[in-house]
């Protein structure tokens, strides 16, 4: 599921898949992209990249199209893959940084930049 909140630039995504789930918070006001996924018990966080993060404007009419078109060719697809490093515990500066959605989904867990 996906929701948008425009008032605050933020787009909360919840993939509900068994082993598979995640969290995954937007957050264009911030600048920051930050997944939880269930089965690692980790956070991933990235900075936006606007080249090939889609817009906010644009994820409602992405989704909109991905539900009723049963194939979609665009070239806003975004894929991320995570390499693991060094994990760090959010300290309170990150936070700061970060912004309160974020630490809201992140908190107490690894952190993956």
């Amino acid at each position: 599921t996906m929701t948008i909140q425009n008032g605050e630039n933020i787009v909360d995504v919840h993939v509900r898949s068994g082993v598979y789930s995640s969290d995954t918070i937007f957050d264009y006001s911030r600048g920051y992209v930050a997944t939880r996924l269930f089965s690692r018990n980790a956070c991933f966080i990235l900075k936006i990249n606007k080249k090939s993060i889609p817009k906010l404007q644009e994820i409602g009419r992405l989704a909109f199209e991905r539900q009723t078109m049963k194939k979609i060719y665009s070239p806003n697809k975004v894929w991320v893959q995570f390499q693991s490093g060094h994990s760090m515990f959010g300290r309170l500066k990150d936070w700061l940084i970060y912004g309160r959605p974020i630490e809201q989904l992140c908190a107490g867990l690894p952190l993956y930049q």
